[in-house]
């Protein structure tokens, strides 16, 4: 009996060490990185070539939406729309970007107009999955950036904010991106 609770007895502290070991190897390296300035990626820089494409590589996938692609990036937001959600992303196309008026794209891609830009994009997501399929006229849904957005359907296309149509949706590994015609500002 003795023996037996010394053996359990020096396994849990073997274990004990190892795993505290192995905690500071992590921290160590991990410090070493940041000092040194090493770029630690997140969720983004997962590759994975088998699972269904999360938000942003379903975008980067897409010749219509390389101007959000580059909004996305610039705004510091490609981790955050790359982690597990769900989220349900209002995305513009570029032709959508181009009905802005002139200067306004690349006055929001300076880095003094990050925040601005930030807002914006932001307010093209809901956290949640919403299929259109359970998007009904009149419903308001709660942005991330804290503001809201209205659902209208007329003629049963189904439009954000009354300007807005979604022209097709599509599914990716951490919620649903509908593709809209129009670029959706904050009040």
């Amino acid at each position: 009996m003795k023996l037996t609770n010394w053996c359990i007895a020096s396994c849990a502290m073997l274990f004990f060490l190892t795993a505290c070991n192995n905690n500071a190897t992590e921290t160590k390296a991990t410090e070493s990185a940041v000092e040194s300035g090493a770029i630690i990626a997140g969720q983004s820089a997962v590759q994975d070539d088998v699972s269904q494409k999360d938000i942003v590589k379903v975008a980067i996938g897409s010749a219509d939406h390389t101007t959000l692609v580059k909004a996305v990036q610039a705004a510091g937001l490609v981790d955050v729309l790359s982690n597990a959600g769900p989220f349900t992303v209002f995305a513009p196309t570029n032709a959508a970007f181009d009905k802005l008026p002139a200067g306004t794209v690349e006055g929001l891609l300076k880095a003094d107009k990050k925040a601005d830009l930030e807002n914006i994009l932001q307010y093209h997501v809901y956290v949640g999955v919403i299929k259109t399929d359970y998007m009904s006229d009149g419903q308001v849904l709660g942005q991330a950036n804290g503001g809201k957005i209205n659902i209208s359907v007329k003629d049963g296309k189904i439009m954000v904010n009354g300007k807005a149509t979604i022209l097709a949706s599509v599914p990716a590994s951490n919620g649903i991106i509908h593709v809209i015609d129009e670029v959706l500002l904050p009040q």
